[in-house]
């Protein structure tokens, strides 16, 4: 079984620099490109089906990449929503750095939590999957924080209409590629 997360294409806030998190922005002109190009970058996987956040900017982007591949537009799942900033959301970084330069805004969700909630999500995908190679569409933060416990090691911001593989064998989850480039293996000792 092979899943990739792959983040939502580009939105307005995305283009301003805007604290995007649970409030939900449509996809731009060019997220709807991403996702379109999205398409491309998927090839050498045979796709069985595509689930996403509720979202409109995941739900979209979804949409685009099941028609590009002739493949079905599954459920969303409640779990994959990106996390809540709080009082944060809809900040530019100038507002940001004036009210809360030490990035604890009133309403955060825990680290914790966004990493629980995606590997719940996880869960219910392969429950409701088995082993078909499904993708993920979704959101930065889930991505790259549920990535990051996966693998034991910690991954830079996940770029807009990116790709991330990961299969998993058994219980276990290997992380194959992240922002459309291969993992390598950190030697341990």
């Amino acid at each position: 079984m092979t899943l990739a997360f792959i983040r939502h294409g580009q939105t307005n806030w995305n283009f301003e620099l805007r604290l995007q998190g649970s409030t939900d922005i449509p996809l731009n002109d060019t997220g709807r490109q991403q996702a379109r190009d999205a398409v491309a970058t998927l090839d050498g996987v045979t796709w069985d089906a595509i689930v996403s956040s509720p979202l409109s900017r995941a739900r979209e982007t979804a949409s685009i990449i099941a028609e590009g591949l002739g493949i079905e537009l599954g459920p969303t799942y409640d779990e994959l929503v990106e996390r809540h900033y709080g009082d944060a959301e809809g900040a530019t970084a100038e507002i940001i750095a004036e009210r809360w330069p030490d990035h604890n805004y009133p309403g955060l969700e825990s680290i914790e939590s966004v990493v629980a909630r995606g590997t719940a999500a996880l869960k219910r995908v392969h429950a409701d999957y088995g082993d078909r190679n499904t993708l993920i569409v979704c959101h930065g933060t889930l991505i790259r924080y549920t990535l990051s416990a996966l693998a034991g090691r910690e991954f830079d911001q996940i770029r807009n209409g990116s790709v991330a593989t990961f299969d998993r064998n058994g219980d276990e989850w290997r992380v194959l590629s992240v922002n459309d480039e291969p993992v390598i293996e950190v030697p341990v000792g």
